[in-house]
């Protein structure tokens, strides 16, 4: 019998709210874990973290037209959000998930936002004592760009590369390295963590352990990989994966790039269907898997769930750690073997790199197709996106997107309440019973679905697409 959500079930959810029942936010995950059945030793999520991450889209526009995209129909019709709301929306993650929450600053493509609005926003999640990051796909984010966010707070800055893209001049994942080998140079010695986002899909799957093996060469700028599954949802064109793409086979591909096998389920970051995590150390280049231990990594986990680290600053997390050994006696004798254990098998690399360790961390997320949408995964989701009503799961977001987007924002004008129409763009007086989206040449994307089109009829890839015909959606609010 499916667990899916029908529509009925898919309506009735609505974003999460903030209560004043005097428990810490922390406290709150763990209920969710617990009610979930997803809470035990090695979970991340109620012990280490309120929230996995938080996206703030702050555009809905992008330069890119992605075969695979979450985005819909509407979103280049619409204007960004004000930046008033922006700043309601960072301050209403605070109450809900509290200081040190990873806020994912994205869209569409956030750099496509006014630049000194994208450092303002980055400067006040950092200033409310939370992690900003930047989801790009990269094109507009220039050195200079990325120094003056880092200025701002930035921590991470996750670039998006991937053949869904389509991406002029690169025929496979393999020639793509060298728009990620200009990225990497871009964020080189800039005090932020850099992360590359894969979309794993039938077109670029039989590369994805050569593409480990890349990531594994430049793990001395790069520490974070993202593989994230195809899904049957938003204005994308190529619907369904194919069953051989899984969490397993990704992992499969993984352990082949990386050369050892890197043991996915030591810890949990929320449900195991939806995110499988792997970190590992790397020497010399090669892989070293960091949680193949699960006992004491469990132990660990739990030992250190107070601690927050700073991703920028090894040496800052160094000192924390041996901090931590001093004043937890009864982890010394665990910590100290464990530590052996793994230095003993690395010892060769580590000479032959003159000390030189890199840590790179792999992750896979299995987000939902929006036709199968699961309760139990959905009730446990750590991956939310703000909207103007509060949090909800990403993949249930995105199932019902444009409820979401085609809402009038309440702002406050002259000390008098004004709404705020996302098509216009324009504050109006009353609250608009309808908000219209025409889709036209100008503002419909529809390049890759006519490319598809043309794919499966046969004709060039390359010629140039048709002209979209206007269509018109009404959308009542």
């Amino acid at each position: 019998m499916s667990s899916y959500l029908d529509k009925q079930q898919i309506e009735a959810y609505h974003p999460y709210t903030v209560t004043d029942d005097g428990k810490t936010p922390l406290a709150r995950a763990q209920e969710r874990m617990q009610a979930s059945e997803q809470w035990h030793p090695a979970q991340l999520m109620g012990r280490r973290w309120s929230i996995g991450c938080v996206a703030l889209e702050i555009t809905q526009r992008c330069n890119l037209d992605c075969t695979l995209c979450y985005l819909s129909e509407s979103s280049e019709a619409l204007k960004d959000i004000p930046l008033e709301e922006v700043y309601r929306r960072i301050d209403m993650i605070l109450a809900h998930y509290g200081p040190n929450t990873d806020v994912q600053v994205t869209g569409g493509d956030p750099t496509l936002r006014k630049r000194d609005e994208l450092v303002a926003i980055v400067r006040r999640i950092s200033e409310r004592g939370m992690r900003p990051s930047l989801l790009t796909n990269g094109i507009k984010a220039t050195r200079d760009m990325l120094e003056e966010l880092a200025e701002a707070g930035l921590v991470d800055v996750a670039f998006h590369v991937d053949m869904t893209q389509e991406r002029k001049g690169y025929a496979s994942e393999m020639e793509l390295n060298e728009i990620r080998l200009e990225y990497i140079e871009r964020a080189r010695g800039l005090p932020i963590s850099v992360f590359f986002n894969t979309t794993a899909y039938d077109g670029n799957f039989h590369e994805l352990s050569d593409l480990v093996k890349f990531f594994v060469a430049h793990s001395d700028v790069v520490r974070f990989v993202s593989f994230q599954l195809q899904a049957d949802t938003g204005r994308g064109v190529l619907h369904e994966r194919g069953f051989d793409i899984t969490q397993a086979t990704v992992t499969e591909r993984i352990n082949e790039g990386a050369g050892t096998k890197v043991l996915f389920g030591s810890i949990d970051t929320g449900h195991p269907s939806c995110n499988r995590y792997g970190m590992t150390l790397v020497a010399n280049g090669n892989v070293y898997d960091l949680m193949d231990e699960p006992a004491f990594v469990a132990a660990f986990l739990d030992s250190t769930k107070h601690l927050t680290f700073d991703r920028t600053d090894r040496r800052a997390v160094v000192n924390k750690l041996m901090d931590w050994v001093v004043h937890n006696p009864g982890m010394i004798t665990s910590s100290f073997a464990w530590a052996s254990r793994k230095l003993w098998r690395m010892k060769a690399d580590i000479l032959k790199a003159k000390g030189k360790v890199n840590k790179l961390t792999f992750f896979i997320h299995n987000f939902m197709d929006a036709c199968h949408l699961d309760k139990e995964r959905i009730d446990s989701c750590v991956f939310m996106v703000a909207t103007r009503d509060g949090p909800i799961s990403m993949c249930l977001h995105n199932a019902k997107r444009d409820q979401y987007l085609l809402q009038p924002i309440e702002v406050k004008s002259e000390s008098k309440l004004r709404f705020w129409n996302p098509v216009t763009g324009k504050l109006q007086d009353s609250l608009p019973q309808k908000i219209e989206v025409r889709h036209t040449r100008k503002n419909a994307r529809g390049r890759a679905k006519v490319r598809l089109e043309k794919q499966r009829a046969g004709s060039h890839v390359g010629d140039a697409a048709a002209p979209v015909q206007p269509s018109v959606s009404d959308v009542e609010t």
